[in-house]
């Protein structure tokens, strides 16, 4: 049978996936356990491993399927083709992929830098808090070039890649 990703409305991947097995489709939603920022303490919690979506295993894809799927609260659309209505199948390969990951129970980041032009706050370090935009960035070095448009100035920070984080 093959499997659909399904997008779904900004943090509601466990509300979709309630209402999806609830409906008794088969629903795959991969989790990580990750360590959460908090100002007072640090614990694990587990997080979707793409936020903002899920999988779901269909037998056939006919119309009354899709709309059951598309009913359920939570669910934008179903992943396929920009400019046709057909969704694409997820190759079994690549579930099968992602399914070892979070069952190795290997710590997995998922990093989303901040790329040239786009907005960045520094979350840890002396510069704690401050934001900007970033002008130049070079990955293998962990040198970003934030601008911080408050001094009217660009400043050079050598950053850690958990340091920085995109707004």
């Amino acid at each position: 049978m093959p499997w659909y990703a399904i997008h779904t409305r900004s943090r509601h991947e466990d509300k979709v996936y309630a209402g999806l097995v609830q409906k008794s489709i088969s629903t795959f939603l991969p989790k990580i356990e990750v360590w959460s920022r908090r100002k007072d303490r640090r614990k694990k919690i587990m997080i979707p491993l793409f936020p903002g979506y899920l999988f779901v295993e269909l037998i056939s894809l006919d119309n009354q399927t899709k709309l059951e799927v598309l009913k359920t609260f939570g669910v934008v659309r179903i992943l396929g083709k920009p400019t046709g209505s057909e969704p694409i199948a997820v190759p079994d390969d690549r579930i099968d992929a992602i399914r070892r990951i979070v069952e190795s129970k290997v710590e997995v980041q998922s990093l989303q830098y901040p790329h040239v032009g786009e907005a960045a706050r520094i979350v840890e370090g002396p510069f704690q808090g401050i934001e900007g935009t970033v002008i130049h960035t070079d990955f293998e070095k962990d040198l970003f070039v934030v601008t911080i448009e408050l001094l009217q100035r660009s400043v050079a920070i050598k950053l850690d890649s958990s340091q920085i984080e995109k707004i």
